[in-house]
């Protein structure tokens, strides 16, 4: 705690007097620290893990359009933005990690809980809101816009063609029986891109991983986190979480009232589901070859591993 304070005195100013671990995602710890006046919620993006560097190149990027929209859009209160440090900075960083500070918000992730009629509602009415918005407004949007390359595709297939005598024979065991079935979706996601990249595919501001992990409840207000993937796409890069739900023809319903004649790109929607599948299985064959793992961390990303895997056909 003591680093984390003389961290956060130095860069924010802020006297923290207690410090508790909060349920983080895979991608950074979460902490609940407080000082005398309030609480404030801390990411901290460790260096030692492989998939830091790519979670946090962009914060420069993609914050400045979380403020614009938070002046210039109705998603003020639904979404969170960082503290700024004293030199006016959206993060700051030391050997270990890189941190962000936010008002601390009261209320709880809605994880796997069934969602309910008025918060399928709020979440249509904030990504209607946020769909509305292109490269067009006048923040710099070109870091985070859609090219339809997928460069880890490529990292995918060297690990498994340079690698495999270095892999532990675990991950190889799980792994092996499925590199057919990769190379295929690897080898469509590749054509899909291609097609996209020379189509008019119509492109709007996107959260792209918006899974129950990503919301909160705070009293009657639902509010979206986690905008590491803020990127300027089409629109099927968010609602392919939303369309094998239950309640996606209400969400879809609400959202037509705002984006009038909406109809979902099959191409794109083909796209970001397949994009998904590869990028979990490599995120977590990022972890099991690089990152350092405890024994319950390491089953834990095993076992996430083999449902990826197992659903590949489907």
């Amino acid at each position: 705690m003591d680093n984390t304070k003389k961290l956060l005195k130095d860069y924010y100013h802020v006297d923290i007097t207690s410090m508790s671990s909060q349920q983080g995602g895979w991608a950074s710890l979460a902490y609940k620290v407080s000082s005398n006046q309030k609480s404030y919620f801390l990411k901290v993006y460790e260096k030692k893990r492989a998939s830091t560097a790519k979670l946090t190149a962009l914060i420069d990027k993609y914050v400045p359009i979380m403020v614009w929209l938070v002046h210039n859009s109705k998603l003020k209160g639904k979404i969170p933005v960082p503290l700024v440090t004293r030199g006016g900075e959206y993060k700051c960083e030391d050997e270990h990690g890189i941190y962000m500070i936010y008002d601390y918000i009261e209320g709880y992730t809605i994880g796997d809980q069934d969602v309910t009629e008025d918060q399928v509602r709020q979440l249509s009415e904030i990504i209607a809101e946020l769909h509305l918005y292109s490269e067009d407004i006048p923040v710099e949007t070109d870091g985070i816009k859609e090219d339809f390359d997928v460069p880890f595709l490529q990292s995918l297939r060297d690990i498994w063609n340079q690698r495999r005598c270095n892999f532990p024979n675990d991950v190889w065991n799980l792994v092996s029986p499925h590199i057919q079935q990769m190379e295929d979706l690897m080898h469509t996601i590749e054509t899909l891109g291609q097609r996209l990249r020379n189509s008019n595919v119509r492109m709007a501001l996107c959260h792209t991983d918006l899974h129950g992990w990503n919301l909160m409840q705070s009293e009657q207000q639902l509010i979206v986190i986690d905008w590491e993937g803020l990127k300027v796409a089409p629109v099927e890069a968010d609602l392919m979480f939303l369309i094998d739900k239950p309640f996606f023809q209400e969400f879809l319903n609400i959202y037509q009232k705002t984006h009038h004649n909406f109809s979902i790109n099959p191409d794109a929607l083909q796209f970001y589901q397949g994009k998904r599948k590869l990028e979990d299985i490599w995120e977590f064959l990022e972890q099991l070859l690089w990152d350092e793992q405890n024994e319950e961390e390491r089953v834990s990303t095993l076992n996430h591993l083999q449902e990826e895997l197992k659903t590949l056909g489907k």
